[in-house]
């Protein structure tokens, strides 16, 4: 910790009044002090991490913190602020602001390092210190662990060391830690747990693996809990939440251990451990790496900073539910949407994560089977669809047979896209149990002719009916088979009993009746439909309804002979999702002084990423200024799929952007109709960052007669 932090790098008057301003202020420290090189980028790194979810912590305490490419070592700022800055805590404003910097690499040491700390800020004593240290010097040196907190109050500056035994306890510093692997909690010198052995290796507990701790002193065993905490970076929150459920457990006499998977990487608790625990908590925000082990036992799941803010509900709620013998198949082990998810989200998010899963996983499918379909035709001509077999026939020096090879395989990759979607919502919605009954509904969509609405339906449906048998109590005798053999069988004849006679012949007249809606899009109707794909594919960049636009374009090409009308969508939606990368690269080129050198970089990046129709090129830019660049794009998007459909544009490929070009019906229309919706974007960027540059000009001073805005600040991006 001791290069990691020092008196510089200290900011005992901090007067910002907004996080942004704040990590900036911070931030600048690093940079003088060369440990941040571009000042921009780090920023925008900050401001990606606490857009995934505040960094305010309950007891006044902020900690913004990110890896970036953007830092050369490990670096650890502090600022005191006196009016306190909003970090989004539940209690209220931040006073102990944490700037927390770690390059892209950083090692497991000094992350670990790093860890101690976030552990240091669930003892009062360290921060009530923080809050009364005099100068910059005394309080980097409390950090660096080289100065306890009962002499770090500059009025009692000359008490003596001793003064209270215990202190020496509260003062460990916190690089002697960096010891420890991966967040470990070592006892004090001399100390033992009261059975006498020590903490497992790589967890951190109140107690080792067979501690006593938390006992009653009636000689009855303690109630055991074993927990997982993690989050999105895992150097702060990750042992924040493990200390503070600690801390808790000993209170409540519970023994606890808690595995960090943190940055640091992990050592998985002993399976001995998790066999003898009572019950389970799960503080994270980001996937549990090997969620099974702890299956078959009470289990609270929630996101990280619930383990900061309210660990003593979690432990009583997790007792409660072994009291009540609330043990499930399969609860344990949660679902992927709930592992990345927060447990506080509503239905409706968690539904369209569970239908963003399913897609996930069809693109790929769709890509391969999309590309090869059209490269058959392009290489054995539009009548490679009525070619034999090629088992059959199939000759090696013509060009036909060759078309006709990758027309089939195509057609064989598309045959798995409903299945796929339907066994990947379930697969969202229920884990490893939802994937039969999944695919089985899947492919009865497909057999039935429901195509893309049945296959959501039926992956709903499988997902659910699942979700359902695992919340029946069953004995501990079955549990073994309920995945392999139970689950698969009951749910798999429910889902195909209602695709088969109840809901699959309604939802297949529904896809034809869509299809044929599409079919007949003509003129105005058909503009305004490309008009409305494209302001979908740059709504948000790759997200959700980026997403369902993509979807449902490749829905209708998902055939091996597809409607002229569905070729048409596919074009628009593809000529507007290459939109607001191109845009933004032409920005930088034609303005680069509007923005910042490493969106002046991004945007050489973005010219490749547009030409591939890669949407997420333009991410960087619309989070630095969404406020001008998402319009400006949605417009252009907008302009360019109306135009594509209006120019009777056709795709046969999902992807593939300007290298798919020969493949394209009307191909230079199609490159116009692209071209003019770039320029419309970077023409409406350039002009709205053109107007907020010259702002803060036009008020010079303030009603003090102060500078307003200073040219600096003039020239920062607005934030995200």
């Amino acid at each position: 910790m001791s290069d990691m932090i020092t008196a510089d790098l200290v900011d005992l008057d901090l007067s910002a009044d907004t996080k942004e301003a704040a990590a900036r202020a911070l931030a600048e420290r690093m940079v003088a002090q060369g440990r941040v090189t571009d000042l921009e980028g780090f920023l925008a790194d900050v401001a990606a991490r606490e857009a995934q979810m505040p960094t305010g912590l309950d007891g006044g305490i902020g900690i913004p913190h990110c890896r970036s490419a953007h830092v050369t070592e490990p670096t650890l700022a502090f600022g005191r602020s006196a009016a306190g800055i909003d970090f989004g805590a539940a209690d209220g404003p931040a006073d102990l602001i944490f700037l927390i910097a770690a390059p892209a690499g950083a090692d497991d040491a000094h992350l670990t390092i790093l860890s101690s700390l976030a552990r240091q800020l669930m003892n009062t004593e360290f921060t009530d210190a923080l809050r009364s240290a005099g100068d910059a010097g005394t309080t980097a040196a409390l950090i660096r662990g080289e100065e306890a907190p009962a002499t770090a109050d500059s009025a009692s500056a000359g008490a003596q060391a001793s003064e209270d035994a215990s202190e020496d306890s509260a003062a460990t510093p916190v690089a002697a830690s960096a010891g420890a692997a991966a967040g470990s909690t070592a006892p004090a010198p001399g100390a033992a747990t009261e059975s006498g052995s020590a903490p497992a290796p790589g967890a951190t507990g109140v107690t080792g693996a067979t501690g006593v701790t938390g006992a009653t002193g009636t000689g009855e065993r303690p109630f055991r809990i074993v927990a997982v905490t993690s989050c999105p970076t895992g150097i702060a929150h990750t042992y924040m939440a493990a200390e503070s459920l600690e801390n808790a457990g000993h209170e409540a006499g519970v023994e606890v251990v808690v595995e960090t998977q943190g940055s640091a990487g992990f050592t998985r608790l002993d399976p001995a451990v998790i066999a003898a625990a009572d019950g389970v908590i799960f503080a994270h925000d980001v996937p549990v790496r090997d969620k099974e082990r702890f299956a078959g036992k009470p289990t609270v799941d929630v996101g990280v900073k619930a383990g900061i803010n309210r660990p003593a509900e979690l432990i009583s709620e997790v007792r409660g539910r072994a009291e009540r013998g609330e043990v499930t198949a399969g609860a344990a082990a949660g679902t992927p949407v709930e592992r990345a998810g927060d447990s506080t989200e509503g239905y409706g998010t968690k539904l369209r994560k569970w239908l963003m899963s399913g897609v996930s996983y069809m693109v790929p499918f769709v890509a391969a089977g999309g590309l090869l379909i059209a490269l058959g035709f392009a290489i054995g001509g539009w009548k490679v669809n009525k070619a034999p077999s090629v088992m059959d026939h199939f000759v090696w020096t013509q060009s036909g047979s060759w078309g006709a090879l990758l027309f089939q395989i195509g057609v064989v990759s598309f045959g798995f896209l409903i299945p796929v979607l339907a066994g990947y919502i379930a697969y969202g919605m229920a884990d490893r149990p939802g994937l039969v009954p999944g695919f089985v509904g899947g492919s009865i969509a497909l057999t039935i002719n429901a195509g893309f609405l049945g296959g959501l339906a039926a992956g709903l449906i499988a997902g659910g009916v699942v979700m359902a048998i695992q919340r029946i109590n069953i004995p501990a005798a079955l549990r073994g088979i309920m995945p392999v053999v139970v689950i698969p069988l009951i749910s798999s004849a429910i889902v195909g009993f209602l695709m088969f006679v109840v809901i699959g012949k309604p939802i297949a007249s529904a896809q034809k009746g869509l299809t044929d809606w599409l079919g007949g899009l003509t003129g105005a109707n058909a503009i305004l439909l490309g008009a409305l794909l494209g302001l979908m594919m740059c709504f948000d960049l790759g997200g959700p309804v980026n997403k369902v636009a993509y979807t449902f374009a490749t829905a209708g090409i998902a055939v091996a002979s597809p409607s002229d009308s569905a070729m048409k969508i596919m074009a628009a939606v593809m000529a507007a999702g290459m939109v607001p990368p191109l845009a933004m690269a032409l920005a930088t080129t034609v303005r680069g002084r509007l923005f910042t050198q490493t969106e002046r970089e991004n945007g050489k990046a973005a010219w490749v990423l547009g030409a591939s129709f890669i949407s997420e090129g333009a991410i960087p830019f619309a989070a630095a200024d969404p406020l001008r660049v998402i319009p400006s794009v949605m417009v252009g998007g907008a302009i360019t799929g109306a135009l594509s459909m209006g120019f009777g544009a056709t795709l046969r490929a999902p992807h593939g952007g300007i290298f798919v070009v020969p493949l394209i019906g009307n191909p230079f229309l199609y490159l116009i109709a692209i071209a003019v919706g770039v320029c419309v974007s970077a023409a409406l960027v350039v002009l709205l960052k053109g107007m907020r540059k010259q702002a803060p000009e036009a008020t010079a001073t303030d009603p003090a007669g102060n500078p307003a805005t200073t040219p600096k600040e003039a020239k920062q991006p607005v934030a995200a």
